[in-house]
């Protein structure tokens, strides 16, 4: 069967505390989760009965060899993933404390596999020609993969569902100036994009989600999603902007609801739902990853979220 969607970039192995609400120095033991932004995002479309694949790199090491086993299980095809020789796959520790917004602790020194990929390793018929196509903010924040998206976006002429998640992290820039100029060029080469309001900020310099919804518009972009956290997520397009109330849980960790998000938002998209009922379904299963441990292995099915809703 044809491929739906294919998302690019950050790829790793998550390893959460089984201790929780301890600092890392205390914590005893660790369990080891498939991660990393668009990996999380095609396991969630995945998981709603999508047919995804994500575009990305790992190292020639056994946590390599397990990404592609656990894509599979997920049911996200790994022909994508790429090696690249003398570097290793990324680890990435996280302390549950806060459970809301726990710390993030990245290995990928001296660089990612997944900010390795060359435009000899893109499937270039697949970015021009598949339904959706995901890039991250992360995928630019080094070359090659920078000028490699670049032209993914270019090949792939902003056709609708061409998505981006505006995925800000600070240490992976050497400043704000820096990642709203990348960021910023990608926004017009975009359909829609996805993001919360300290991402906004960065891309087009204003965290006011009606604002930073405004100036994605200007630049052409058809659908601008801001989540605001307990403020629930504003859906603007060039015919009107809604509010969706959050939906209130008890969060175990915070880490993965958006990626949770990003894959209901892909399945509502391909499905040609209308923004509110887009970002109703997408909160709700963010909400759900919220109330749960780890990333790839907390996206809900379609009959969670129905069920939540």
């Amino acid at each position: 069967m044809s491929l739906e969607a294919l998302t690019v970039g950050r790829v790793g192995v998550d390893l959460y505390p089984e201790q929780s609400g301890v600092p890392l120095a205390e914590v005893a033991t660790f369990a080891k989760s498939l991660g990393g932004t668009a990996t999380n995002v095609a396991v969630a479309a995945a998981r709603l009965g999508r047919r995804t694949a994500v575009l990305t790199k790992v190292g020639p090491d056994g946590f390599g060899g397990y990404v592609r086993q656990a894509l599979s299980g997920f049911g996200v095809s790994p022909k994508f993933v790429g090696c690249a020789p003398g570097l290793q796959t990324p680890v990435v520790f996280c302390a549950l404390d806060p459970p809301a917004d726990p710390p993030l602790l990245f290995y990928r020194a001296p660089t990612a596999p997944d900010l390795t990929i060359t435009e000899d390793e893109v499937p270039w018929e697949v970015v021009a020609s598949v339904p959706l196509l995901w890039v991250t903010g992360t995928g630019v924040s080094a070359e090659p993969a920078r000028t490699t998206q670049r032209k993914m976006l270019a090949r792939r002429g902003r056709r609708e569902h061409t998505v981006l998640d505006l995925d800000y992290r600070p240490m992976f820039w050497p400043g704000v100036e820096s990642a709203r100029a990348e960021i910023g060029w990608m926004l017009d080469h975009v359909s829609v994009a996805v993001g919360n309001r300290a991402e906004a900020e960065v891309a087009v310099g204003s965290a006011d989600p009606d604002e930073a919804a405004s100036r994605m518009l200007a630049r052409g972009v058809t659908l601008a999603v801001i989540k605001k956290g307990a403020d629930g997520v504003l859906v603007a397009t060039p015919e009107g902007r809604w509010t969706v109330p959050p939906r209130p849980v008890e969060v175990v960790c915070g880490l993965g609801a958006g990626d949770g998000f990003g894959g209901a938002l892909i399945h509502g998209l391909l499905s040609g739902w209308d923004p509110v009922r887009l970002a109703t379904y997408a909160n709700a299963a963010g909400a759900l990853v919220a109330s749960r441990l780890a990333c790839a292995d907390a996206m809900p099915g379609a009959s969670e979220i129905e069920e939540l809703l």
